[in-house]
């Protein structure tokens, strides 16, 4: 990691409660040929993988709706979200970590996923990776109920929805989670 436009001056931890979060103080080579310092806090959450998981013949996706404590305080009055199912790498590959959320917060055992992108989902702040995938599913891949890891404080309710109607969420704001929207989005070009 080298970019002779930056040159770091300090790094300090400001926190490593819930994850990391460190403080850069770096000066930074602008256009006209000055150096500027500049600051920033960075959040270190690790990387991340999501996944739609879709049926043709029924015209049907699965998503998630659980509690997110950052919806509620800035304004999300319940603070539950419907959302794409998703997880934290934790030293796993992708492939393998979407699959193992996959089961625990849906219940659906799926085999083949495919991988359709990568992004940065808060470039500013956060170093986070989310890589997105899909994969199709059936009534006979349901392994058991879901609704997440009770180790991992999860309560999680598994929602089936026809495609159409994820769409509207959207447009009413029921969905307001941005790698679910981009997977919807995907969907809608691509799936169905």
């Amino acid at each position: 990691m080298y970019n002779p436009q930056i040159k770091i001056k300090s790094n300090t931890l400001l926190s490593d409660n819930w994850y990391i979060l460190r403080k850069y103080v770096y000066d930074f080579l602008k256009k006209d040929g000055s150096w500027e310092e500049q600051s920033r806090e960075v959040y270190d959450r690790g990387n991340g993988a999501t996944i739609l998981l879709y049926n043709l013949e029924y015209q049907s996706i699965v998503l998630i709706r659980q509690f997110r404590m950052p919806t509620y305080v800035n304004g999300n009055t319940s603070g539950m979200v419907i959302e794409a199912c998703a997880g934290l790498l934790e030293k796993e590959n992708p492939e393998d970590c979407i699959r193992r959320e996959t089961e625990e917060e849906t219940g659906y055992d799926i085999k083949d996923v495919r991988k359709i992108f990568e992004a940065y989902m808060s470039p500013g702040s956060v170093t986070e990776i989310i890589h997105f995938f899909v994969a199709e599913y059936s009534k006979e891949m349901k392994v058991n109920e879901g609704g997440g890891l009770a180790t991992e404080h999860e309560n999680i309710e598994v929602l089936e929805l026809p495609f159409l109607k994820a769409m509207q969420m959207i447009e009413t704001g029921e969905i307001k989670d941005a790698k679910t929207i981009m997977l919807l989005q995907y969907a809608k070009t691509n799936l169905f």
